[in-house]
């Protein structure tokens, strides 16, 4: 479908929104690692998560938050990324927003459970007695698997990678962005996915795992995510696309051959 004008300011507003989100997660997410040993400590039963978490403390909780709460930002270049583009009308850009959109909010829900739910879990596990605290490792596993294996990591990691494919895919097609950026985007998006695996391993033992996948995959994703920033920005000085002005009467226009008449891989 043809492009439309893109505004600019659009463009240099989702840019910036973009690599802002991108490099204040990866702070957030840094400082998460460095003090809680995350994501690892994902996968340690909850005689161990919970005596660290409460060893935390309030610190711990606040990071959680800021953690989540930077990944959210997200949610607006996301919804903008159409108008930016110049492809408001463009049905697969329209569908992989409501992807993206649901995406965020489900990591969002993730990342949240560790501020609201997590601690007072952490608090009866470390003062309760034998009894109480296997209650609440029984509880803990409960909200682990559902909202952060099932909702934060399965459903939100997928849709998240749905939503980078169908933007590579689309800039692949209209060329509306540069195509190195499309191709990185589906190969990032591919590593991604295989993080699957670890995740799946919760629910189905014995399932393959690439303990690899996990790093590669989200560090190459946020990466690909802080340059498509980057490339809007740049993009941004750009002056409006304005519609060829009409022949003078009496004359017959030439023919135009668009420049992307070509064959196109």
């Amino acid at each position: 479908m043809p492009s439309e004008p893109a505004s600019p300011a659009i463009r240099r507003t989702t840019g910036a929104l973009f690599l802002v989100g991108a490099l204040a997660f990866a702070g957030a997410a840094t400082a998460l690692s460095s003090t809680f040993d995350w994501p690892d400590v994902l996968r340690e039963p909850a005689d161990v998560v919970l005596p660290a978490f409460a060893a935390g403390g309030t610190g711990l909780v606040w990071t959680w938050f800021a953690t989540a709460w930077t990944y959210a930002i997200l949610l607006v270049p996301v919804l903008l990324l159409p108008a930016a583009l110049g492809r408001r009308g463009d049905p697969v850009l329209r569908v992989a927003t409501s992807v993206g959109v649901i995406s965020v909010l489900l990591s969002l829900v993730g990342f949240l459970r560790w501020v609201f739910v997590v601690p007072p879990l952490a608090g009866s596990h470390v003062t309760g007695d034998a009894t109480t605290r296997a209650a609440v490792e029984a509880a803990w596993t409960a909200q682990h698997q559902f909202g952060g294996a099932l909702l934060g990591e399965h459903l939100g990691q997928l849709l998240a990678i749905g939503w980078s494919v169908a933007v590579s895919v689309v800039v692949l097609r209209s060329r509306v962005l540069p195509r190195w950026l499309g191709v990185t985007g589906l190969v990032v998006s591919g590593l991604y996915l295989l993080n699957q695996g670890d995740v799946l391993a919760t629910a189905v033992p014995g399932f393959p795992v690439w303990e690899p996948a996990g790093l590669l995959g989200s560090t190459g994703w946020g990466l690909w995510v802080a340059a498509l920033g980057v490339v809007l920005l740049a993009r941004s000085g750009h002056p409006r696309e304005t519609a060829p002005s009409a022949p003078p009467s009496g004359t017959v226009p030439s023919p135009r051959v668009p420049a992307d008449a070509g064959v196109r891989s």
